[in-house]
C-alpha cells in the first residue's frame, strides 16, 4: 500500500514537470536602510521609530556596516514584513525544544496552533497528544494540521482521542481519495514545523513531533548502530523559539494554509490579539507556498548569498542545490567570502545523500569547504551569513523545498543572535570530518556511479 502511494507520488512529480525557480536579479534589492519599513507590536513603525530601532541595534554592533546592508536587502526582498520586538531563543535538538514546547503549551489560555510534517504514534507523539487533549478540555481552543505523506505510518486511530476532545485536526492534501479536495495536488507536501501559542510565541525549525529526537547529538557515547532508520543514532536538529509581535506573522501563514486546505471553522477566538515587545530582535516569518509565483525564501537565501562579504556558513540536512543556488555560492568564495557547508555523513534517504555528494567536486574546486556530521544523523536548516543574518527553519536546500512543499522560516537580523548560530556552528565543525578536494578525487568508482545514478533524480528529489 505504501509503496504504490509513494509510487502515485512520484509519477505525478514526473507528470508535474521540474518547476520553476526564480532569477535573482542582483541589484534586485538595492534598497537603501533608510527605505526599510518595519513593524512593532502595534503596526508600521515611523521612519523616526524605525531609525530609534537600527541606530539602538549599531551601537550593539562594532562594525554596522554589514548589518546596514544586509537589513536593506532583507527589507527588499517582498513578502512578509521586518518585524521587531521580539525574543529569540535558540533551540538546540528535541529535548531542548520538546521542554520549550512544552512549557509554551502548558501556560496556554486562549489558543494553540501546530502544523507540522511528521506526528508519529510514539512515545512522544502520545505525550503531545495527551498534553493538547489537557489544553482543549481546559477551554484552550487547539488546532492541528499535518502533513499526509509525512505522517503515512501513524494510524488514524492515533488522532481520534484528539478529535472526540474537541480538538480541530486537519489532514494535508488526504492520499485517501475519498477524502480528496478540490484542487489537489499529491506532490504537494506540508513540511512546516510550526506552533503558536496565544499569537505571542511560535516555534520554527526542523524538527517534528517523534520519538528519533529524543536524545541530544553532543553526547560522548558512541551510537552502537549507523543504521539512519534506527532511534540509536541520534537526530541534530535545530529550532527557535520567538516571543514577540512577529509570532503573529507566523499565525497568518497557519490561518492562510488552514483555509487553503478548507478545514474546519477556527471560529472566533481572537487569534491576533495585541502582542507587546518581548526583546530587541528584528525577525522576518517567511513562508513559502507551490501556489507562488516563487519561493520567497529562496529568493531570500540567494540575495543574501550575494551581498555576502565575510562568512556563509550554512548547515543542511539534504542539500541538492540548482543551478543557480550553486553558482552563488562559487562566485562568493571567489571574492573571497568564507564559504563552509556542514551536511550529512548518513541520512535517511541515500538516494538524496548521493545525489548531494554529486556536487561535491565542483564546489570544492570552487574552494568552498565542506564538512559531513559524524555521530549523528544531521536534519538541521540553518545558515549564518557575515554574522549578523540568520535563518532556522524547515527548508531544505533542494529542489522538493522551493518548488513543490509548503515551508516556514524565521529570518534574524542580529549580530547577537548570529553569535549564537556561530556557537552552535562551530560546535558541528568539531563533531564533523571535513572532506578535502584530494580526498575525494580518490573515492571509490562504486561511489562516484551511485552519485551518478542519484544525480539524474535531483529535480524530483
Amino acid at each position: 500500500m505504501h509503496a504504490a502511494l509513494l509510487a502515485l507520488i512520484l509519477l505525478s512529480t514526473l507528470l508535474a514537470g521540474c518547476g520553476s525557480l526564480p532569477t535573482i536579479v542582483p541589484d534586485m534589492d538595492t534598497q537603501s536602510a533608510r527605505s526599510i519599513e518595519m513593524k512593532g507590536g502595534r503596526g508600521i513603525l515611523s521612519e523616526q521609530q524605525t531609525k530609534a530601532v537600527l541606530d539602538k541595534l549599531k551601537q550593539q554592533n562594532g562594525d554596522s556596516t554589514l548589518l546596514d546592508r544586509h537589513l536593506a536587502v532583507e527589507g527588499a526582498v517582498t513578502g512578509s514584513p521586518l518585524v521587531t520586538g521580539n525574543k529569540v531563543t535558540l533551540l538546540i535538538d528535541g529535548p531542548a525544544t520538546y521542554a520549550s514546547m512544552t512549557q509554551a503549551i502548558q501556560a496556554a489560555r486562549y489558543h494553540i496552533n501546530m502544523e507540522t510534517y511528521i506526528m508519529e504514534d510514539d512515545e512522544v507523539g502520545r505525550q503531545f497528544s495527551d498534553m493538547l487533549i489537557a489544553m482543549q478540555k481546559k477551554g484552550v481552543q487547539v488546532n492541528l494540521m499535518y502533513d499526509s505523506v509525512g505522517a503515512l505510518n501513524t494510524p488514524r486511530a492515533f488522532f481520534q482521542p484528539m478529535i472526540d476532545a474537541g480538538v480541530k485536526v486537519l489532514e494535508f492534501n488526504p492520499l485517501n481519495p475519498t477524502q480528496v479536495r478540490k484542487d489537489w495536488e499529491v506532490n504537494q507536501r506540508d513540511h512546516r514545523k510550526l506552533l503558536v501559542v496565544d499569537g505571542k510565541t511560535a516555534f520554527v525549525g526542523g524538527i517534528n513531533i517523534s520519538s528519533v529526537y529524543s536524545a541530544g547529538s553532543f553526547s560522548k557515547r558512541k551510537s552502537r548502530k549507523r543504521d539512519a532508520d534506527s532511534k540509536e543514532v541520534p537526530w541534530r536538529d535545530t529550532q527557535v523559539r520567538v516571543d514577540g509581535p512577529v509570532a503573529l506573522e507566523f499565525q497568518k501563514l497557519f490561518i492562510d494554509t488552514w483555509n487553503k486546505q478548507r478545514g474546519p471553522d477556527l471560529g472566533e477566538h481572537n487569534y491576533f490579539p495585541k502582542v507587546a515587545a518581548a526583546g530587541g530582535e528584528i525577525v522576518r516569518a517567511i513562508g513559502s507556498s507551490p501556489d507562488d509565483p516563487y519561493s520567497v525564501i529562496y529568493a531570500t537565501f540567494i540575495s543574501a548569498i550575494h551581498h555576502a562579504e565575510s562568512s556563509i556558513y550554512l548547515t543542511n540536512a539534504y542539500f541538492v542545490p540548482d543551478p543557480q543556488l550553486r553558482d552563488a555560492l562559487k562566485n562568493a568564495a571567489k571574492r573571497g567570502v568564507d564559504v563552509r557547508l556542514v551536511l550529512p555523513s548518513t541520512s535517511d534517504s541515500s538516494l538524496v545523500l548521493y545525489a548531494s555528494r554529486s556536487f561535491y567536486q565542483e564546489l570544492l574546486e570552487a574552494g568552498i569547504r565542506i564538512y559531513e556530521r559524524q555521530d549523528a544523523l544531521l536534519h538541521s536548516k540553518t545558515a549564518i551569513i557575515d554574522g549578523v543574518w540568520s535563518t532556522v527553519g524547515s527548508t531544505n536546500l533542494d529542489w522538493r523545498s522551493f518548488v513543490f512543499n509548503q515551508e516556514i522560516n524565521a529570518v534574524i537580523l542580529s549580530p547577537q543572535f548570529g553569535a549564537q548560530m556561530k556557537n552552535m556552528f562551530d560546535r558541528d565543525l568539531g563533531a564533523s570530518k571535513e572532506i578535502t578536494l584530494k580526498e575525494w578525487e580518490q573515492r571509490p568508482v562504486s561511489e562516484r556511479m551511485k552519485e551518478f545514478g542519484a544525480s539524474v533524480w535531483a529535480r524530483l528529489l
